[in-house]
């Protein structure tokens, strides 16, 4: 089973500290090697970002910064889990380094089930 975790929290919560970079290096070298982590990264800030949108049958396109937003996406990362369990307890982990290592950070981690077209449509025969 694949997963998407979605780092999210405010926008402008600074650098984080040295420890928590080197931690964050750490367990994703560690996930990669296992093969649980498939791909990985961080997003730019949304002022060098847009969105395209299609409202009242126009699509236009908005740029950044959003000052709507309250929290975005920070980073993400795909994993292969055996179940749901084990990307639930992923997650906390992921959330538990950020308290140890990032003290006052507030934010959280969206987990969701990648759904292919194998999922969705019956298999030929």
């Amino acid at each position: 089973m694949r997963f998407m975790m979605m780092v999210k929290h405010p926008e402008n919560q600074g650098a984080p500290p040295k420890g928590f970079i080197e931690e964050m290096h750490k367990i994703g070298e560690e996930a990669t090697k296992s093969g649980a982590m498939i791909f990985s990264g961080g997003l730019a800030p949304t002022a060098a970002s847009f969105r395209m949108r299609l409202s009242g049958g126009e699509v236009r396109a908005i740029d950044g910064p959003f000052t709507e937003t309250k929290e975005v996406v920070g980073g993400f990362a795909i994993f292969e889990m055996k179940s749901k369990e084990e990307a639930h307890e992923s997650a906390r982990s992921f959330m538990e380094m950020h308290k140890k290592f990032w003290p006052g950070w507030e934010g959280e981690t969206e987990v969701r089930q990648l759904v292919g077209p194998e999922d969705a449509f019956p298999k030929a025969k």
